[in-house]
């Protein structure tokens, strides 16, 4: 297997933000009510194409206490009533939001959304009480414009790893 780059970005005022406004039949919304089975189904509905794999052999209490944490935020993107994509913002230490995930599922990527959904992600993050960051993370595994998008859409590049 080759070496995984992985982009650590950042976004430190929210007037670095360049949203794309056009959301292409999207509609975001909010899950107020915690159900880790939905956070479940959305984090293979969307990694599934990208290899995540970090949360795959999690057990339901596990699963549970992520999705139920009240500092993490999931927000779910429908297209003519079906779930087309998600992201879900966490509130960290220091007033950092980290982008804990992003995505669209497959049938819904090239069609121009992914820079709504994002820009959605990222005004919902500011939006957030005391928010002083906001701040996400890539890797070579990803959709090719990804790294672009972010970056299109305000970020900066902070670090970068390499992983054998």
């Amino acid at each position: 297997m080759s070496d995984v780059t992985i982009f650590h970005l950042e976004m430190t005022h929210v007037n670095q933000l360049n949203a794309k406004t056009d959301a292409k039949g999207l509609t975001v919304t909010k899950a107020e009510v915690p159900q880790f089975e939905y956070n479940r189904f959305l984090y293979q509905f969307v990694g599934a194409a990208w290899e995540w794999t970090d949360k795959l052999g999690w057990s339901e209490a596990q699963w549970q206490q992520y999705s139920e944490d009240n500092k993490l935020h999931l927000y779910v993107a429908y297209f003519e009533g079906s779930p087309a994509g998600y992201f879900e913002l966490q509130q960290q230490e220091d007033g950092n939001v980290e982008i804990m995930y992003f995505g669209l599922g497959v049938r819904y990527i090239g069609k121009g959304m992914g820079g709504y959904l994002l820009s959605q992600a990222i005004e919902k993050a500011w939006s957030l009480e005391n928010t002083q960051r906001v701040w996400v993370h890539t890797c070579s595994l990803d959709h090719p414009s990804a790294l672009k998008n972010y970056q299109a859409r305000g970020f900066s590049i902070f670090k970068t790893e390499i992983e054998a």
